[in-house]
C-alpha cells in the first residue's frame, strides 16, 4: 500500500468524523438552548432559603442541578472567559497556539509537511504545536487557572443548588402566617 493512499484514507476518515459529529453537536446546542432557564428566576434572591433537613437538601440540590443545568454551564463558560480575559499572558499563549494551528491549516492546503521523507498527519502537527506551546501555557499559569475555574464553578453551583428553592418545593411550604 502506498503511503500517500494511506494518508488520503486518513484525511477522508477525519472528514467523515467531523461530518458525523457536527449534527450531534448541533443537536446538543439546540437542546442546551431549549433548556436555558430565565436568568431572573436563576438569580431571584427571594427564592434562596436554608434547607430544612439533609434529605430536603439532597433532593433540592439534585432537582436544581437538573433544572438549571444550562445556566450552570453558562456560569462555567463565563468564569473561563473571565479568567482568560484577565490574564494577558494567557491571551498571548492562546493567540500563539491558535496562530500555529492556523499556519498548520494553511500550510496543509498548499502542500503536506514532510520531515525526513515522512509525511506528518494533521493530528501529529497539532500535537507538535501543543507540545511547543506547553511551556508558554505553563508560564501563563494555565494549570492554576483551570483548577481555579473548576473550584469556583463547583462552589457556585453547589451553593446555588443547595439554597435555591425549587418551584415544586415552594408549593409544599406552609404559609408563615397562622390564623388567630
Amino acid at each position: 500500500m502506498n503511503p500517500e493512499d494511506n494518508s488520503a484514507a486518513g484525511s477522508d476518515l477525519s472528514n467523515k468524523m467531523i461530518q458525523l459529529s457536527s449534527p450531534a453537536a448541533k443537536e446538543w446546542l439546540n437542546q442546551r438552548r431549549q433548556t436555558i432557564r430565565s436568568w431572573a428566576e436563576f438569580v431571584n434572591t427571594k427564592q434562596f432559603e436554608k434547607p430544612k433537613s439533609v434529605k430536603n437538601w439532597s433532593s433540592r440540590a439534585v432537582k436544581n442541578i437538573e433544572y438549571f443545568q444550562t445556566n450552570y454551564l453558562f456560569v462555567f463558560v463565563g468564569l473561563i472567559v473571565y479568567c482568560i480575559a484577565t490574564s494577558p499572558l494567557m491571551l498571548i499563549a492562546i493567540a500563539v497556539f491558535l496562530g500555529a494551528c492556523y499556519i498548520i491549516n494553511i500550510r496543509n492546503e498548499q502542500q503536506k509537511l514532510k520531515i525526513m521523507g515522512h509525511e506528518l498527519s494533521h493530528a501529529q502537527q497539532y500535537g507538535a504545536a501543543a507540545a511547543l506551546s506547553f511551556p508558554l501555557f505553563f508560564l501563563a499559569g494555565a494549570g492554576s487557572a483551570v483548577f481555579w475555574v473548576l473550584g469556583v464553578s463547583f462552589f457556585l453551583v453547589a451553593m446555588h443548588a443547595s439554597f435555591h428553592v425549587c418551584s415544586e418545593e415552594a408549593g409544599d411550604q406552609e404559609p408563615f402566617m397562622e390564623t388567630v
